[in-house]
């Protein structure tokens, strides 16, 4: 695989959050308007549509920059020594700026005003355990695929994030670039702001136990004709 240099990587980076926010609010945004205040049909478009856009983007961006696109999968490759301390840096910072755009961007599609603050309150222990758990199983998603079946990383996130909108009380932010982002848009995917440092704090936890469970779950053995069939 071709080796992209770091400003070729981030801007791969902040295009793909871009395009994540830009569908997470738009497809909201259209879901809401179409569904005439049926609350399941616009969680399910806003479901489909993020699915399907992340598959997309990971096949797009992954060969580029690793099609991070969230902090939490960054800290975990940053766990694991696959990316330094100051890329993951700059790859976080890159992910919060595309988020914002992205956001701003399906304001302005839907010629709303592009200065909103979210007044849709998502606060509880409920909540930020379903963070915990959506981004674990995130993390873990990726780690598997990365692991066993690289090629199928990409349909198993969409899969994942589409399933977790429905599984989870929270409706699987898992990212805090998403989180921060949906914090300035007061439509059907936004957060209050206050709810903002909270959901951070349990998706980081999340990523940081899945990283250290399949670190060693998903580990090569040193020599594992050694313990073959041993049932360990």
């Amino acid at each position: 695989m071709t080796r992209f240099d770091m400003p070729r990587r981030l801007v791969g980076e902040a295009i793909g959050t871009a395009l994540l926010l830009a569908t997470v609010v738009g497809s909201g945004i259209m879901g809401e308007t179409l569904s005439a205040g049926n609350g399941a049909l616009a969680l399910l478009v806003n479901s489909i549509a993020t699915g399907a856009m992340l598959a997309v983007l990971i096949l797009i961006f992954g060969p580029l920059s690793g099609a991070h696109f969230n902090p939490a999968v960054t800290l975990s490759f940053l766990i694991r020594r696959e990316i330094t301390s100051t890329h993951a840096i700059l790859y976080i910072v890159t992910q919060i700026i595309g988020g914002l755009l992205g956001m701003l961007a399906a304001h302005a599609m839907f010629d709303l005003p592009l200065a909103q603050l979210s007044t849709n309150e998502r606060s509880g222990v409920g909540q930020w355990l379903a963070e915990t758990i959506a981004t674990f199983g995130l993390v873990a998603s990726i780690l598997g695929c990365v692991r066993f079946r690289p090629e199928a990383t990409a349909y198993a996130v969409g899969l994942y994030i589409t399933a977790g909108y429905w599984f989870t009380a929270s409706t699987s932010f898992a990212n805090p670039a998403v989180t921060i982002a949906r914090a300035f848009t007061d439509t059907f995917s936004g957060v209050d702001l206050a709810d903002v440092p909270a959901f951070i704090i349990a998706q980081l936890i999340g990523a940081i136990l899945a990283t250290i469970l399949f670190g060693w779950l998903l580990g090569v053995r040193k020599n594992p004709k050694i313990s073959e069939g041993a049932g360990d």
